[in-house]
């Protein structure tokens, strides 16, 4: 496969990245010192507000992995075989799945892990340290990205090297566009699109229902199905095509505490992921529903919230990304009424009542459509 110059340049300076990591434990040792790796806490309360990119991003409190016990020497020479490993990946132009790359250390013999939790760990450090990205490493994740379905048409390179145009609603079926790990321009460009905003739905259900009633045509719309809490590679393509095609970016989910951190991941990042930030959120994405006020105002069955909902939405009220006063009050109410609701509450009124009544009242109160 034939590599562009972007594409060769940041392969080699992701290998220069890590041939540093290596050097500075190789100069430790030489010089009689403890080998040791420096990165930003990842803790919620090491969590800060970047003006400049506006998302919430790791702050300055560092923590240090030494090799001055055994255990803590096992890490260090994990991240050296590792290193060698990634290394080798970017050089025959080959990837491995986290899993697999958990299996390939049962070959390192001390260095092999002993989780797939800590080989997983191991890479983002490494993401932290180099300030690389997981991508540029060859590491692909176990879960594909998100499905999409809407008038929008890009190119994407296959495994050939070739360049094929896609229309992610006339070239694709039912099931849309799956968008794979890597979302890069030296993998997909963004050609044309006709659509005025992006929804991002949580719920398969809600997803199929949307595209079923048309609504990616009648409101001219780019459908997005984020699989739950959405992969690294859906919430990346979101932000380029809000970034690069000037779509605005809403987020449609169930009314619950674990669904308003999936918005908040969009919207501002994730904790595990804060030292990329500003590569992943859209800081403009908006909230879409389900909020509490709509249990109340469209009287949408409901579930009652269960301890750990209950903990979650008072761990929220501390958490900065839920700082404003609508999200306060939201949640609040929320405690308040104990109750949670899901997306397909809405088909109490019917299977077009989504499309046809719901979301259009809430997007035009927003001023989208």
């Amino acid at each position: 496969m034939t590599k562009s110059k972007e594409q060769k340049d940041r392969e080699a300076k992701t290998i220069e990245e890590l041939r540093k990591i290596a050097t500075r434990m190789y100069n430790d040792l030489d010089t009689g010192e403890i080998p040791t790796m420096q990165l930003p806490s990842r803790t919620k309360s090491n969590i800060v507000f970047d003006q400049s990119h506006q998302v919430w991003k790791y702050g300055l409190d560092q923590v240090t992995r030494s090799a001055k016990d055994l255990g803590s020497a096992y890490g260090i020479l994990r991240a050296i075989y590792t290193v060698d490993f990634i290394e080798e990946m970017i050089k025959s132009s080959k990837t491995s799945t986290l899993r697999e790359m958990y299996y390939i250390s049962e070959g390192w013999e001390k260095a092999k892990f002993s989780s797939q939790d800590d080989s997983n760990k191991l890479a983002e450090d490494l993401e932290i340290i180099t300030r690389s990205l997981r991508e540029d490493f060859k590491l692909r994740p176990e879960e594909d990205g998100a499905r999409v379905i809407g008038n929008l048409t890009l190119e994407e390179k296959n495994r050939k090297g070739q360049k094929k145009k896609i229309n992610c609603r006339d070239d694709v079926g039912d099931s849309g566009y799956g968008i794979p790990y890597n979302v890069e321009k030296e993998k997909i460009t963004f050609k044309n699109v006709d659509a005025d905003f992006i929804i991002a739905i949580e719920t398969g259900g809600m997803f199929d229902r949307l595209v079923e009633n048309g609504f990616d045509e009648s409101h001219r719309a780019v459908l997005v199905h984020l699989k739950g809490q959405p992969a690294r590679s859906t919430r990346r393509f979101m932000k380029r095509l809000n970034q690069e095609m000037n779509l605005p970016v809403v987020v449609f989910t169930d009314g619950d505490p674990w669904s308003f951190r999936i918005f908040a991941s969009v919207a501002y990042g994730a904790i595990k992921t804060a030292h990329i930030s500003e590569y992943l959120a859209t800081p403009t994405a908006r909230y879409l529903g389900i909020t509490p006020s709509d249990i109340i105002n469209y009287d949408l069955p409901s579930d009652k919230l269960t301890d750990q909902d209950v903990n979650a939405l008072k761990s929220e009220l501390t958490d900065p990304r839920f700082g404003d006063s609508e999200w306060q009050g939201e949640i609040q109410l929320q405690l308040e009424i104990k109750k949670k609701s899901e997306q397909q509450a809405l088909a109490k009124y019917g299977l077009d009542f989504v499309t046809d009544t719901y979301l259009p009242e809430k997007l035009q109160e927003m001023q989208i459509i």
